[in-house]
């Protein structure tokens, strides 16, 4: 893999956490325009809330306005370019668990070339409209959240280095997520990471599939603009944080469904234990214990319900998740929900939310039903991307996010 150090434009250290935000894709504008305070990147990346009203997030004056309040928040010194290009060490902590990410600048060669891979469907009118964001700002704003394959002397390299230097940025935002920064200075350490990375095969898009590709398109369409191109200009790369593959979780994301296909409940069981062994919990929530085991709430009921053997082909990377076990035997075969892509019958639910979310949304009559997950693992997202295949919709959810604001690229 070829990664670069850069000079990063981040804020100040005393107002690091007043400037970072939620990542644009997580808040709506009302949501946005409530969060925002006065230094808030959100003025940036979500710009159509500085319109009263709130105005057309896709219109030429929100773009324009996201212009000039970079250049804004780089005038006022609330964004400031370091002297030097370096690496970075992004720690995130929820629950208790921590996990360190290099930030670096990702090729877009590697993008293009599929050593960077993929495991979700992009649909190009998002690639296109992140594309228009990338391109006026000539910068990558947000960053996209990469995954490697374990490299013991990367860890320690981190590790050694965390223990030794206090970070640059050290808060706990309002979600109750925690946030250390470090700037990696030392020359021979960069020099070393990038020659390490060298020998990685493949890097996996965890989060941000999206942003991703409009990042490496507009990185080609800035070749094809330059007569004079080399492949060394800073537009050739874009901003990643790229985590070891052990230190990341995956949790669930579930299912609501709005209706049974003009079963009744006790019809709908009945069909349900054709294929599943189905079992009564009770009102307490049921978790999902174990792969192909899922928990589902139904009129005031909470079940079990475990795939029989023979419903599923653990031997296919597609086949083994629970996704598309749920999805053949339930919504295809008995629900007949069509594209889950684009059905009005069926909403996803993050496990962020928690299991009583899904209760709440069908005690309150908006659906009928609801499944819990289990989740998928990182090697089941290596697995699909390093066999060519793509995942199912909704399939992955990675918790925490990645703040925005804490570092920015520019692409010249």
């Amino acid at each position: 893999m070829k990664i670069k150090p850069f000079a990063g434009v981040r804020p100040p250290k005393e107002i690091a956490s007043e400037v970072a935000s939620r990542p644009y894709d997580v808040l709506n504008s009302v949501e946005a325009k409530a969060e925002a305070g006065e230094k808030s990147l959100l003025h940036i990346i979500k710009p159509e809330i500085d319109f009263n009203p709130i105005a057309d997030e896709h219109s030429q004056p929100v773009y324009d306005k996201a212009v000039e309040n970079f250049k804004l928040w780089q005038d006022r010194g609330w964004l400031v370019q370091d002297d030097k290009e370096m690496y970075y060490i992004y720690a995130q902590t929820m629950d208790g668990r921590t996990q360190y990410g290099l930030v670096a600048a990702a090729n877009v060669d590697d993008y293009m070339t599929g050593k960077i891979k993929k495991h979700e469907l992009t649909r190009k009118d998002k690639e296109d409209d992140r594309m228009i964001h990338v391109r006026i700002q000539n910068a990558n704003i947000e960053p996209v959240f990469f995954a490697y394959p374990d490299v013991a002397e990367m860890n320690e390299i981190v590790e050694n280095f965390v223990k030794t230097h206090e970070p640059e940025y050290d808060f706990v935002a309002a979600d109750g997520f925690g946030h250390k920064f470090w700037a990696i200075r030392d020359d021979a350490i960069n020099a070393r990471i990038t020659e390490i990375f060298k020998n990685i095969p493949a890097m996996y898009v965890a989060d941000g599939h999206h942003r991703t590709a409009a990042a490496a398109r507009v990185g080609a369409e800035k070749r094809e603009q330059n007569p004079n191109h080399t492949g060394n200009e800073e537009y050739n790369y874009f901003l990643a944080v790229i985590f070891p593959e052990s230190q990341l979780k995956v949790i669930d994301y579930n299912r609501v469904v709005k209706d049974l296909n003009g079963l009744t409940p006790e019809e709908f069981l009945a069909k349900l234990s054709e294929s599943f062994d189905v079992v009564e919990m009770g009102t307490e929530i049921y978790k999902p214990t174990k792969l192909h085991n899922f928990g589902m709430y139904l009129n005031g009921k909470w079940y079990s319900l475990t795939a029989k053997p023979g419903t599923y082909n653990d031997n296919d990377p597609i086949g083994v998740l629970d996704v598309t076990v749920l999805s053949n035997l339930v919504f295809d075969k008995i629900l007949n929900l069509g594209d889950l892509r684009t059905s009005k019958r069926i909403d996803f639910v993050g496990g962020i939310r928690g299991l009583g979310e899904l209760q709440k949304r069908v005690d309150s009559g908006e659906m009928v039903a609801a499944f819990a997950l289990y989740p998928v693992t990182m090697r089941q997202i290596i697995d699909i991307a390093d066999t060519g295949n793509i995942m199912p919709p909704k399939t992955t959810w990675f918790e925490p996010k990645l703040r925005s604001g804490l570092v920015i690229h520019k692409l010249s």
